[in-house]
C-alpha cells in the first residue's frame, strides 16, 4: 500500500485560509489571495502533501481605482478573503466576500483545472463564508464573526433564495475572547451538521484554537467542543482555521494553518479520528510534525519558480501574480523575446503604489530572488528594481535623477519605526545599462529574526551589499507574507521602460 509521510507545515509559504475538497482521488484547495491578481488560486494534490497550482478563479474581479491601485490606497488587506470551495453534482463552487466592495461573490465552473468561472454577486458582506449542500437539495451559507448567521441560496447556489432562511444561527462565546469565532467550515456527516471555527482567547494559552459546533438539526441547538489548542512548539502561534477531508479509503484529515512570522500563514495537515460522532484532531491533543498517510507518494511541484520570460503569448506562468489589477497596455513578454517589459503608464509616489508590480511568494527557511534588467530606456524620475513587498518593504533598484544620472539604491519605508514615506538608505552612481539585483530572505525558525538582505552587481559575478539588512514584519495592513516583486514606475513622466531578462529563484535549506 502506498504511503506518504506528512511533514508539517506542508508548505513553508503563505497559503492562508485553505479550503479543501476531494473529487475522486484528487484533492483540490483554494486559499485567500486578497489584493493579488489573478486571485483565488486553485491547487491540486494526490496525497495532501504535494500541491500544484492549476488555475485561478478570476483574473480580476472588480475594475475601479482602488483595485487598479490608482486611488493612493489600493485594496491592501482587503480584496477576497477566506474563500470556500465546494463540489456538487458536477459543478465546482468558490465563494468569498470582499471587504472593500461589501459584496459576496459566487463563482462556478465544471472544469476546476482549466475551465472558465462564471461570476455571480450578492450584495452585503458574508464574512468567512462556508457553503453547504444539504441532502434535500437546499443550499446554505454559514458566515459571521461571533454572531454566526445562516443564509439560504437558490438551488443553483448563485443568488439569495426568496423567502429562504436568513437569520442568526448562534452566538459564540464572548467571555475572555479576543477574537470571537469565525472562519467557518460547514459539513453534514452521518446526520450531524458540523461547523468548524477558530477563536482567539485572551486568557489561558492565549492563542488561536480550533472549535467545533454540531447539531442533528440545521437550526440547532448546537453543542460546542474544543478540537485543538496547540502551537507545534512555535512561538505560541496556534494551529487553527480549516476543515475536514476524507479519503477514498475512509480515512479523515484536517488542513489548518499557522501564523509563521513574515513568511506568512502556512498550511498544516493533521490526522482525524472519530469518537462518539465528534472529530478528534491530531494525536493526543497535539499537532504532529510528522505522520504517515495511506496516500500515494508523488513528486513535489514548485510553488515559486525561476522564469526566463520565454513566452509565445502574453500569458505568464501560474506562479506569478500581479500586485492589484495589472494594466495590460504596459507590460509584455512578447514585445522583446525572452524578456518581461514593464512600461510606465502612470505616476506613483512609491513602489507600494506602482502598477504592474509582478510578484511571487517567498519561502522558508530561506530563499533568494535574483534578476537582471536592461535599464537603458528609463527616463528621469523613473524607479525600477526588485522589492521584498509587505507593509514594511525594502527594495534594491535603479533611480534616475532629473538630470538623467542613474543610481543603484536600497530603499525602505519608515513603518518599522512608526514613520511614513519611502526613504533611500544608501545609493551609489551606476554607469551601466544592465544591472543584476538580488534579495535574500531568512525566516525565523525559532532562533533568529526575519531578515532580508539586498545586493547588486554589474556582471552577475561580483556582488555588493547595499543598505544593510531589513527586519521583516508581518503586518495586517497587507495581511500576507512577503513577496518578491519586479517593479517599474514613474515619478515625473510616463513612457520609460525596462526589460527583465530573467527571475531566478533558489530555496535554501
Amino acid at each position: 500500500m502506498d504511503k506518504t509521510t506528512i511533514s508539517n507545515p506542508i508548505i513553508w509559504a503563505d497559503v492562508p485560509d485553505p479550503s479543501v475538497i476531494r473529487v475522486g482521488s484528487t484533492f483540490y484547495m483554494v486559499s485567500t489571495s486578497m489584493h493579488s491578481m489573478p486571485g483565488c488560486p486553485i491547487m491540486k494534490s494526490d496525497n495532501l502533501l504535494d500541491w500544484e497550482l492549476v488555475n485561478y478563479v478570476y483574473d480580476t474581479f472588480e475594475d475601479n481605482d482602488a483595485h487598479n491601485l490608482l486611488d493612493g490606497k489600493g485594496i491592501y488587506g482587503k480584496g477576497s478573503w477566506a474563500a470556500s470551495l465546494r463540489y456538487n453534482e458536477g459543478i465546482f463552487y468558490v465563494c468569498f466576500s470582499s471587504l472593500d466592495m461589501n459584496q459576496f461573490y459566487i463563482y462556478t465552473t465544471i472544469d476546476i483545472e482549466k475551465g472558465k468561472w462564471e461570476r455571480n454577486v450578492i450584495q452585503g458582506l458574508h464574512h468567512d463564508p462556508s457553503m453547504l449542500f444539504d441532502d434535500d437539495g437546499r443550499v446554505f451559507v454559514f458566515h459571521g464573526n461571533g454572531d454566526i448567521r445562516i443564509t439560504e441560496l437558490t438551488a443553483d447556489a448563485t443568488a439569495l433564495k426568496p423567502d429562504g432562511i436568513n437569520q442568526l444561527l448562534l452566538e459564540t462565546e464572548r467571555e475572555g475572547i479576543m477574537l470571537r469565532a469565525e472562519g467557518c467550515h460547514a459539513y453534514k456527516i452521518n446526520g450531524y451538521y458540523y461547523l468548524f471555527f477558530i477563536d482567539w482567547p485572551k486568557v489561558g494559552n492565549k492563542r488561536r484554537r480550533q472549535l467545533c459546533y454540531r447539531s442533528l438539526n440545521l437550526l440547532g441547538p448546537y453543542e460546542r467542543k474544543l478540537m485543538l489548542d496547540d502551537h507545534m512548539d512555535y512561538r505560541n502561534n496556534g494551529i487553527a482555521q480549516g476543515g475536514l477531508i476524507d479519503t477514498q479509503d475512509g480515512d479523515w484529515y484536517t488542513m489548518l494553518f499557522q501564523d509563521h512570522g513574515a513568511v506568512g500563514r502556512m498550511p498544516c495537515v493533521l490526522p482525524v479520528a472519530w469518537e462518539n460522532d465528534w472529530p478528534v484532531l491530531g494525536q493526543d491533543g497535539r499537532a504532529p510534525q510528522t505522520f504517515e498517510v495511506k496516500l500515494p507518494s508523488t513528486s513535489p511541484k514548485p510553488l515559486v519558480i525561476s522564469d526566463e520570460f520565454d513566452y509565445d503569448m502574453n500569458r505568464l506562468a501560474l506562479n506569478w501574480q500581479w500586485n492589484h489589477n495589472p494594466d495590460p497596455d504596459n507590460w509584455s513578454v512578447t514585445e522583446r523575446s525572452g524578456h518581461l517589459r514593464l512600461t510606465t503608464g502612470h505616476l506613483a509616489n512609491g513602489v507600494e503604489f506602482a502598477r504592474n508590480t509582478l510578484t511571487q511568494r517567498t519561502e522558508g527557511p530561506a530563499c533568494i530572488g535574483t534578476t537582471v534588467l536592461d535599464i537603458a530606456n528609463m527616463q528621469p524620475g523613473d524607479r525600477a528594481g526588485l522589492v521584498a513587498l509587505q507593509y514594511v518593504f525594502g527594495s534594491v533598484g535603479i533611480q534616475v535623477d532629473d538630470n538623467g544620472e542613474r543610481y543603484v539604491a536600497m530603499s525602505v519605508n519608515g513603518r518599522a519605526d512608526g514613520s511614513e514615506g519611502e526613504t533611500t538608505i544608501e545609493r551609489a552612481r551606476y554607469e551601466g545599462a544592465r544591472i543584476y539585483l538580488q534579495i535574500e530572505c531568512q525566516f525565523d525558525n525559532g532562533d533568529r529574526e526575519d531578515i532580508a538582505r539586498f545586493r547588486y552587481s554589474s556582471d552577475g559575478e561580483i556582488w555588493h551589499s547595499i543598505g544593510g539588512p531589513l527586519q521583516l514584519h508581518y503586518k495586517l495592513e497587507h495581511f500576507m507574507g512577503y513577496r518578491f516583486g519586479l517593479y517599474n514606475y514613474a515619478t515625473k513622466q510616463t513612457g520609460g521602460f525596462v526589460d527583465y531578462d530573467y527571475f531566478h529563484y533558489e530555496k535554501l535549506v
